[in-house]
């Protein structure tokens, strides 16, 4: 099955693991609508970026409702911030909340309901091995945890209707959110392969997911672990 004509809906493709995604994407065949605050990082015929804050929910509404029923729905837009108990913030907390978790339920609720009408589509969100819990990144891992409740819910919601919903979860990757100075008391964890996940291996596995070769995978939480479950 070709990919030319489909079209997906990318967060967060100015940088890290969703400007990976989108790249993989565009070099599939795919028309990609990159959505991020970030000015564009990609010049492409078959690219539209779109500028928007995705804390902004009215901004979110609007542009999910204009979106329609993309072929592909992947949520890859993040931050983090590190605090440990007594130093944590609320702000920080919201922030992430907001973007994690807050933008994709916005944008989900007007999106899977157009795709389960179409009768297809697929749905990747981009999670977090922290999600399991890790010191120093409570508020953060409690957002990717509900990442994939949310995966999980979704998929049920809609696997009689033709959409496919999955997570997956990488361990620490090279992305510029490593470089943020707010996280520089907290280093990433390498995994065991001795190196980080790169963001072009998470972008394989979710072409993979937008794929019709995944068309009976749903409601899983994939890892990208480098070996860091073996032991745990």
């Amino acid at each position: 099955m070709s990919n030319e004509g489909r079209r997906a809906l990318v967060t967060g493709s100015s940088s890290g693991i969703g400007l990976a995604v989108a790249q993989r994407l565009l070099a599939e065949g795919w028309q990609v609508s990159g959505w991020d605050v970030a000015p564009p990082a990609i010049e492409h015929p078959c690219f539209e970026p779109v500028k928007i804050d995705m804390l902004d929910g009215a901004a979110v509404d609007a542009a999910a409702r204009a979106a329609g029923a993309p072929d592909a729905l992947v949520h890859a837009a993040g931050v983090l911030r590190t605090g440990a108990l007594g130093t944590l913030q609320p702000t920080d907390g919201e922030m992430m909340w907001g973007l994690h978790v807050q933008a994709i339920t916005r944008l989900a609720n007007h999106v899977l309901p157009a795709m389960a009408q179409a009768g297809r589509g697929r749905v990747v969100l981009v999670g977090s091995r922290v999600a399991r819990g890790i010191a120093g990144r409570s508020q953060y891992a409690a957002t990717k945890a509900a990442l994939a409740s949310l995966a999980r819910s979704w998929a049920a919601e809609v696997v009689t209707r033709g959409v496919m919903v999955n997570i997956v979860s990488p361990a620490a990757t090279q992305t510029p959110m490593l470089r943020d100075p707010a996280r520089e008391q907290t280093p990433p964890r390498m995994p065991p392969i001795g190196r980080l996940i790169q963001p072009e291996e998470v972008a394989s596995l979710a072409a993979y997911l937008l794929s019709p070769a995944a068309a009976a995978i749903t409601g899983q939480d994939i890892q990208i672990c480098g070996g860091a479950s073996l032991g745990a």
